[in-house]
């Protein structure tokens, strides 16, 4: 473990309580939270995507959620610019960052950099964009699990990630994992990183009962609003896990309870994905989250700073 980290990363699958372990983090420490949240980051949506209520933060500050408007493609680069300016500022304020959230390219693109223009191609692009649109993104999804099946952690309807993955494909050669391998050698930040786990037994029954915590907390009716001031379900914002069943519900074409057995089936994938993503982390310290309450898990976490 470093003696003193530039960030701190708290992870894990999705429903596992990360943020209840950052903000504990935080207060401790007496820092700020950066999400890396590929989905918290719109404006919106919020019951959905899990956003930390003011509640639940007590007063934590937790940057990068409700930052741009649904339409909005943001990627891994806004993400990284954005961190980056928060680090500094924290930094050099004498604070150690939080970083906490589970999109895992988020997160090794933040300690470890990302290629920019390898593998651009217009015309290839131009060219995907074509197929996705008369094929269907989900032949395309196919496609690439058979050419890069180390890019599992992209989302069956991810249209973005996906058309760029076959495009750096297609134009060198070569999976999109394994030249973001080759940009991992020299790190742009020191990290410690904790990686949060559960039993699958209790992590599946979290996701299932968070689902329903979320539709008591009126889900459909932030689906309603959303929809009924004009926004598109074809926006990024709307590839939020059990955004596209709910709508379906409100269209008649679900039952509610179906559209809630599918959120929670999409959500335990999703974690599945997320797991087998994590498996590949180097460095990280783990901690059992079935015995530990998130204050004793931010104290075990600052045990590990200590004396050293």
């Amino acid at each position: 473990m470093l003696l003193k980290p530039d960030i701190i990363i708290v992870t894990g699958p999705t429903g596992i309580g990360k943020t209840a372990v950052a903000v504990e983090l935080a207060r401790k420490l007496e820092t700020e939270i950066i999400s890396a949240d590929s989905m918290q980051v719109y404006r919106h949506l919020s019951i959905g995507t899990g956003k930390p209520t003011l509640e639940e933060l007590g007063g934590v500050t937790c940057h990068l959620v409700d930052c741009v408007e649904p339409d909005y493609q943001y990627n891994l680069g806004d993400f990284i610019r954005a961190a980056d300016e928060i680090i500094a500022r924290l930094t050099q304020a004498g604070q150690i960052p939080i970083v906490c959230g589970g999109t895992g390219l988020y997160l090794r693109g933040l300690v470890n950099g990302v290629f920019s223009n390898a593998g651009k191609s217009d015309q290839i692009r131009s060219q995907l964009e074509s197929r996705a649109n008369s094929e269907g993104l989900g032949e395309l999804y196919r496609e690439l699990m058979r050419v890069d099946p180390g890019a599992k952690h992209i989302m069956p309807n991810d249209r973005q990630r996906i058309l760029r993955a076959l495009e750096v494909y297609y134009a060198t050669g070569q999976p999109i994992t394994a030249l973001q391998k080759q940009s991992q050698e020299s790190p742009r930040y020191q990290a410690a990183t904790f990686l949060l786990q559960r039993s699958r037994k209790d992590l599946y029954a979290r996701i299932d009962r968070r689902v329903d915590e979320m539709i008591a907390k009126g889900l459909l009716s932030e689906i309603r609003t959303y929809l009924d001031s004009g926004f598109s379900r074809d926006n990024p914002a709307f590839c939020a896990l059990g955004y596209a069943e709910m709508a379906d519900h409100l269209s008649g074409l679900l039952s509610l309870e179906d559209a809630a057995n599918r959120m929670k089936q999409r959500s335990r994938n999703y974690a599945k994905r997320q797991l087998t993503w994590f498996k590949a982390m180097k460095g990280a310290e783990t901690l059992n989250m079935d015995n530990l309450s998130a204050e004793r898990a931010a104290e075990q976490i600052c045990r590990t700073f200590e004396g050293r």
